[in-house]
């Protein structure tokens, strides 16, 4: 039996019979398509959703990279199990994708990209928006998605698209493997017919693998444990998309090892476990770090050890360290020289937990009582913060922090991804569940919080979503406040003005760059953007866009916005002007160092003290053989 489609309807019916399953439970594989329609996809997938939206929801969007943004918080909120498509025009609707797909690709979350291409049968040459290669006449700029998408294929006939989408799907639902998927989609091809077997639209269910570990490389782990004396944890971002929480929480319990998290994996233990020592790395924790400075051996779970992790190579200082790796991919699972342990995390750590208890493993009792006394000190740091003595004051940034930090429960995600902001929430934030702290450190997007808020809000729309943006990071990418109105996903955002792009100014003070280039001013006499703040007014422009804004210009207004905020039910935003970018926060400084070369030579001394300091922190660096 075969129905004639076109390429795009065919397409359409396919992704609404996809399903993954994992633990018995069944998940819709693509929950929804965002779209932006131009000539290049209108009369293809623009008509084939109309044609089928009873089985496929629709979402309009404003922004290609926002609408995969948005996406991405959507599969990121969904465990991976579900997730988003996304389909432009060709040209620059095509290309805007790149930097989502980017951001998808380094987070192993999975999306789909459905760009429109040009002309497979070159009627014309060149249409609109062609990219002429007069050395290749096969490459569109869609070809920009290559390096950053984990599948990629051009469906230049109508019967390609069968093994295509089959592999577009096996990616998406693989754990390993997950991150952006690019089907290219000539227009001419999107709307020709085929015979399509029946088949091929059936159900199909895919299974999302939960492996367990090796024998002999488990064996050697339990050993690795057993002799270690200062062993720690590094959660990442593996222990959430494997749902491993409990079970990292029962090894911790079991073992009395203490637990640092990555920014991925914040939030795999709860704030107030007694094995919780809070982040790691250059945006970490003092206990945390210091544990990290001594410990002879770290224990990876589900992470991917970035330079802001290990502090460019310079944390991890007791001279026999060793690692043990517990990661699903084998990449990761090798890194630092490290033992492998290649499993699932909550399988890994449940076959690590039982033969630990075997053999009645317990840490020393003096390291135990070492980290629990640095955990209650640094949450009196914490609580210092937080505290505003005056109600009728302008707050910090962690005074705004902590006034979120007081109102929220376990049913609030927070949401965030660049600027000064992910530093001090990944040493100030109390989690409170397993996926409240939704933080896009990977690659760290300017812009990608309010889309992504959308993106979890439609996952989990009994939640409380607040999208956390300074003035840098709104100015990039607003637009998808009117997608929020327009669909009333009950959105909060807490929009800090602080005149600049702070964590970069401080980062261009320490390194000799004197801020050059990062407050948002006026310039002064001298040329410099030294003058008065720019009188940019961000909540009125919120409120152009059609959302709700709530001004708080001290503590005490704030702590009142946000209640009002969490209770309503319409998009809504809460602006409050902090400090300006070229003052001091007020969160601990960085408790490791970081990686930022420094200018070699120079003659102004902010850049000659800057090198003098990084020649110092360089010759601490390692590499872990």
């Amino acid at each position: 039996m075969t129905t004639r489609l076109t390429v795009a309807q065919a397409l359409v019916r396919f992704l609404a019979a996809q399903y993954t399953e994992r633990d018995g439970a069944r998940h819709r594989l693509i929950g929804a398509t965002w779209g932006i329609f131009g000539h290049g996809n209108v009369a293809g997938l623009g008509q084939a959703l109309v044609e089928y939206a009873d089985v496929m929801p629709f979402h309009q969007g404003r922004n290609e990279q926002s609408m995969v943004h948005a996406a991405v918080g959507y599969a990121r909120q969904s465990n991976r199990l579900s997730t988003h498509a996304v389909t432009t025009s060709i040209g620059p609707g095509a290309t805007n994708l790149v930097t989502g797909a980017a951001l998808a690709t380094v987070n192993h979350l999975p999306v789909l990209l459905l760009p429109g291409d040009t002309f497979a049968a070159r009627p014309a040459d060149p249409v609109l928006q062609q990219l002429e290669v007069p050395h290749a006449g096969d490459l569109s700029v869609n070809d920009c998605l290559r390096p950053v998408s984990r599948y990629f294929d051009r469906v230049t006939r109508p019967e390609a698209l069968i093994p295509a989408a089959l592999q577009a799907v096996r990616v998406l639902t693989d754990p390993v493997e997950t991150g952006a998927v690019t089907l290219a989609l000539p227009q001419d091809v999107q709307a020709e017919a085929y015979d399509w077997p029946e088949e091929f639209f059936a159900e199909r269910v895919w299974a999302v693998r939960r492996p367990g570990a090796d024998p002999a490389e488990l064996a050697e782990a339990v050993t690795a444990i057993r002799t270690a004396r200062r062993p720690l944890v590094v959660a990442g971002g593996g222990v959430h998309h494997s749902r491993a929480e409990e079970a990292l929480a029962e090894f911790a319990a079991a073992t009395g090892i203490p637990v640092a998290s990555t920014q991925a994996g914040k939030g795999s233990l709860r704030h107030d476990h007694p094995q919780d020592i809070g982040g790691i790395g250059h945006t970490g924790t003092e206990t945390a770090d210091r544990l990290a400075r001594t410990a002879d051996l770290v224990i990876g779970v589900g992470t991917r050890y970035t330079d802001f992790t290990t502090a460019s190579g310079t944390l991890f200082q007791h001279p026999d360290v060793r690692f043990l790796n517990l990661n699903i991919a084998p990449h990761d699972g090798h890194k630092l020289s490290g033992m492998p342990l290649i499993a699932d995390a909550r399988n890994g750590l449940a076959e690590l937990t039982a033969r630990l208890e075997m053999h009645d493993h317990r840490l020393d009792p003096s390291y135990v009582a070492e980290y629990t006394e640095g955990k209650a000190r640094w949450e009196q740091r914490v609580d210092a913060c937080f505290a505003a003595p005056e109600p009728d004051v302008r707050p910090s940034q962690p005074q705004v922090i902590g006034a979120l930090d007081a109102l929220v429960d376990e049913s609030d995600v927070i949401i965030n991804a660049a600027g000064s902001l992910p530093g001090d929430l990944h040493k100030l934030w109390r989690s409170r569940s397993a996926d409240q702290y939704h933080l896009e450190y990977g690659y760290s997007c300017m812009g990608y919080e309010i889309p992504a808020a959308i993106g979890v809000k439609l996952a989990a729309p009994e939640r409380h979503v607040w999208a956390l943006v300074g003035d840098g990071t709104y100015l990039m990418m607003p637009t998808e406040i009117v997608t929020a109105v327009q669909e009333g996903i009950a959105i909060k955002v807490l929009l800090v003005q602080n005149h600049g792009y702070a964590s970069i100014g401080g980062l261009s003070e320490s390194v000799g760059g004197e801020r050059f280039g990062t407050a948002y001013r006026f310039r002064a006499d001298d040329g410099s953007y030294t003058g008065a703040p720019l009188p940019v007014d961000l909540a009125a422009n919120a409120a152009s866009l059609g959302m709700r804004v709530l001004r708080a210009r001290t503590v005490g207004d704030l702590r009142a916005a946000l209640v009002e905020a969490r209770a309503a039910e319409t998009p809504t935003c809460v602006y409050v002007e902090t400090e300006t970018a070229d003052t001091v926060s007020g969160a601990p400084e960085a408790q490791a160092w970081w990686d930022v070369p420094v200018a070699e030579t120079a003659t102004r001394p902010s850049a000659v003290k800057a090198r003098d300091e990084y020649d110092r922190h360089v010759s601490t660096r390692r590499r872990h053989l």
